[in-house]
């Protein structure tokens, strides 16, 4: 079966793929700006190529329609993402505060990236069918990939071995995509405050068997 566009892309992030060589770099980076300025639907590859400085059959030799090199530049978004998510939750003092850095960092800088963000908004048939409609296997990459820094908490001592991090992190992943998927009336998540509190409250006691996770 086919992995879909997300899928693809939270598996290049964890592999740390590369853009390949310079001049595909120039046409992903005209790509954004472009996609972000004009929206996806409106832009050519003619367009892309143009704000490259290359030619179009140079474009096409690259990448053979728009929606590959619209995936491409999707996928290094993502990538982007996880590379600064990682860096970041380094820098959390304990678990609970990792599990509330996670959950606020994981909505709020997808919301507010320019390109996914705007997408999201915009033009959400383009990315929502790959998170929803692919029967759940984004949602699955991404869960694997949040019980891995579980189990690494696991086996510092920073958990419980009687957490069960599968079910946790399959909670945390669904709890997060629903909040990017459909807008909540109850919770704003351009307040990173109220989102802090909320994981606080609700997603670190899923955690909390004894002293060690507090």
């Amino acid at each position: 079966m086919t992995p879909s566009l997300l899928e693809r892309a939270f598996t290049d992030a964890l592999q740390r793929a590369d853009d390949g060589d310079e001049v595909t770099t120039r046409l992903l980076d005209a790509a954004y700006e472009q996609f972000c300025r004009i929206g996806i639907r409106r832009s050519t590859m003619e367009d892309v190529a143009r704000r490259a400085g290359v030619s179009r059959i140079t474009a096409y030799r690259r990448f053979a329609s728009k929606d590959a090199l619209v995936e491409h530049v999707v996928r290094r978004e993502f990538r982007r993402y996880f590379d600064r998510f990682l860096v970041d939750i380094q820098q959390a003092a304990t678990v609970a505060d990792r599990v509330v850095l996670g959950f606020v960092s994981s909505l709020q800088a997808i919301r507010g990236n320019p390109l996914i963000g705007g997408l999201m908004v915009a033009e959400p048939d383009v990315l929502v069918p790959s998170m929803i409609g692919d029967g759940g296997r984004t949602m699955a990459t991404v869960q694997r990939f949040v019980a891995g820094q579980l189990r690494r908490e696991q086996r510092a001592g920073n958990i419980s071995g009687a957490v069960d991090v599968e079910v946790v992190a399959e909670l945390m992943t669904r709890l997060s995509c629903s909040f990017l998927v459909t807008p909540s009336h109850v919770i704003d998540l351009d307040n990173g405050a109220q989102l802090r509190a909320v994981a606080r409250q609700f997603l670190v006691p899923m955690l909390e068997y004894g002293s060690q996770a507090q």
